[in-house]
């Protein structure tokens, strides 16, 4: 029969076309995997400090008579700086200029002085005090919980009164103080905390 002569020939070409696309494939996404790698930005994903050196552990120096003024030695360029002592964030953008500065009620857990990024954002969810919470900006963790900004959508900067085991990460702003640090807080955006 001529349908066996071709039988063998045809299964040999066809188990080496479906191998070498098996190779090609594994390597277009071997490839795919390093060039995403190396986009990301530096510390992206990272828990820990955006850098190794620590943002001063001793309060940054203020300005008595404007003491909104975004602090001294609170780093430089674009980026968010929170006070922990002071319950103060400020955006900052090109050329060290204040857009925008506001009170904050913070969690029971405080991140420690030091330059983070943006590592993760989410738009809407149920905060872990409960509290439906819109434009979530996550920099951090503190020993497994979370550290980041949020706006309550009942517009409550106050957190509920804490459960002393209860630990808490959220930095709660108002709603349009939560909107502008959502469209200037984007992934991989340099957060330094201050005292």
């Amino acid at each position: 029969m001529p349908y066996e002569r071709w039988a063998p020939k045809v299964v040999r070409s066809s188990s080496g076309i479906v191998a070498g696309l098996t190779a090609a494939a594994l390597a277009a996404i071997g490839f795919l995997a390093y060039q995403a790698s190396a986009d990301v930005p530096s510390g992206l994903g990272s828990s820990r400090a955006a850098d190794s050196s620590k943002a001063e552990a001793a309060k940054a120096p203020r300005d008595r008579q404007h003491p909104t003024a975004l602090p001294a030695a609170s780093g430089t360029g674009r980026r968010v700086v929170y006070s922990v002592d002071d319950d103060r964030v400020w955006l900052v953008g090109a050329g060290d200029r204040v857009k925008r500065t506001f009170k904050v009620t913070p969690g029971t857990v405080d991140p420690a002085p030091a330059a983070y990024v943006v590592t993760s954002r989410s738009g809407k969810i149920t905060g872990s005090d409960g509290v439906a919470v819109e434009h979530v900006v996550r920099f951090t963790n503190v020993s497994g919980v979370a550290i980041g900004f949020s706006a309550a959508l009942n517009d409550t900067t106050s957190t509920p009164a804490p459960t002393p085991s209860k630990k808490l990460g959220g930095i709660r702003e108002s709603r349009e103080d939560g909107t502008a640090m959502w469209e200037f807080a984007t992934i991989g955006t340099r957060v330094t905390v201050i005292k």
